[in-house]
């Protein structure tokens, strides 16, 4: 791994808290879901946290993110609150949503999260609205659609690229391609080695980057997003990466073959990765990603805590947050 940006120490502090931050919170769901503490249907973004990290450290509240049933990553890094994330997971009051969406639903239009979604390549139509009025507003917003493999194959997809470059909007689209569509490997059921071939197909620049190496994310996406930003249109970044879990909570993953999770923990670990290439150069410490570490546990336990303790939603709040009020 290549360690050349322009991050600072708080930078990179901050970058590393970010990924420790979603391992911790998944780590502990998948822990959690097996007890049957946790409604409803789970996926997991663990091993895949470099590339939330890596995209969103170039992002603010203004932009909008579109995200994916494996939104857990997504939400974190765009700054949604741990806490109020856990008590929605769990589906209890002072949620996300005040528990009423869960996992797969989880939004904060504060925070520019548009919203995991359950429907597959769902989330580029949206930001396509999203590009768009950024660019009439001409505040340098951009929007990021994030979207799997499997999804990428999706006609709401490849529409939502010929539009955007049609209309030339500061979107981008990021293809996390972690190997499977649910249990189907990308090789069986998409025809393109790389997923740049799509975007040159509709006139789009594309990249495809380590999606287990923060930096080349963090590096690849600073390029594309700084483009979209001072009017270069849409782009489209391929992250190829692993995840550690099945496709959903409960997933035997059948389809993968002996050892393939022990390699992909042991030698695509994002996290061991960034710990090896900031201390061996001595950006950072081992004491100061130790400290995180603990601070970020300590985080997770307390959400956890709260989550549990927290009321359900009552009958009286059926109705509240569905219908628009002018």
């Amino acid at each position: 791994m290549t360690v050349s940006t322009d991050l600072s120490k708080d930078s990179m502090l901050k970058a590393y808290r970010i990924m420790k931050t979603i391992r911790e919170f998944e780590e502990r769901l998948h822990i959690d879901f097996g007890r049957g503490d946790i409604p409803g249907f789970v996926h997991l973004y663990a091993g895949e946290e470099a590339s939330a990290a890596g995209i969103m450290m170039h992002l603010n509240d203004n932009d909008k993110i579109a995200s994916t049933h494996r939104g857990h990553g997504h939400c974190i890094a765009k700054g949604v609150d741990v806490i109020g994330m856990m008590k929605e997971i769990y589906g209890k009051k002072g949620g996300s949503c005040e528990g009423k969406g869960g996992s797969m639903h989880i939004a904060d239009i504060d925070k520019g999260m548009m919203g995991a979604n359950g429907i597959l390549g769902a989330g580029a139509p949206l930001i396509c609205g999203a590009a768009l009025a950024s660019k009439f507003q001409n505040k340098g917003g951009v929007g990021v659609c994030f979207v799997g493999d499997g999804a990428s194959n999706q006609g709401t997809f490849l529409e939502s690229l010929n539009l955007a470059a049609i209309w030339n909007l500061p979107a981008i689209f990021v293809v996390e391609n972690n190997g499977y569509a649910e249990s189907t490997s990308r090789d069986y059921a998409t025809a393109v080695d790389s997923f740049v071939d799509r975007a040159a197909g509709f006139g789009l620049p594309g990249i495809t980057v380590d999606g287990t190496d923060f930096f080349a994310v963090y590096e690849a996406a600073g390029e594309i997003i700084k483009r979209a930003r001072n009017g270069g249109g849409p782009a489209l970044l391929e992250c190829k990466m692993v995840r550690f879990f099945g496709h959903f909570e409960g997933d035997a993953q059948t389809y993968r073959g002996a050892g393939e999770v022990d390699d992909i923990r042991e030698n695509s670990d994002c996290i061991k990765k960034i710990r090896k290439a900031v201390t061996s150069n001595n950006l950072l410490s081992e004491a100061d990603l130790n400290s995180i570490d603990k601070e970020v546990i300590a985080l997770i336990e307390k959400a956890v805590a709260e989550a549990k303790a927290a009321p359900l939603p009552t009958s009286a709040d059926l109705l509240t947050d569905v219908y628009v009020k002018y």
